[in-house]
């Protein structure tokens, strides 16, 4: 499936995006989130991560393997990953 929107997202609307979610998670200001911790650090555990998987899956309208947010436990690495995801859709 090509998604025309796809080539829309760049690894900074990407972090932006991850940064307010996580955000909204934990009740704390935008930028109180670090990018570059892992997602860990804030005590998030493999019930959150799936939540987060699902929204990005909605935000994105793709499917994730929910190991990409294990393999890339930063907003950074994650925004990365996902970019690169996400050419495979466009």
């Amino acid at each position: 499936m090509t998604d025309p929107g796809a080539a829309q997202h760049t690894v900074d609307s990407l972090r932006t995006w991850l940064i307010n979610c996580v955000a909204s998670h934990l009740g704390r200001p935008a930028d109180a989130i670090d990018p570059g911790a892992r997602l860990s650090d804030y005590g998030l555990d493999s019930l959150y991560v799936l939540s987060v998987a699902g929204e990005l899956e909605d935000h994105l309208d793709i499917s994730l393997d929910p190991t990409l947010l294990w393999d890339n436990p930063t907003i950074d690495a994650l925004s990365e990953a996902l970019v690169k995801e996400l050419a495979q859709y466009a």
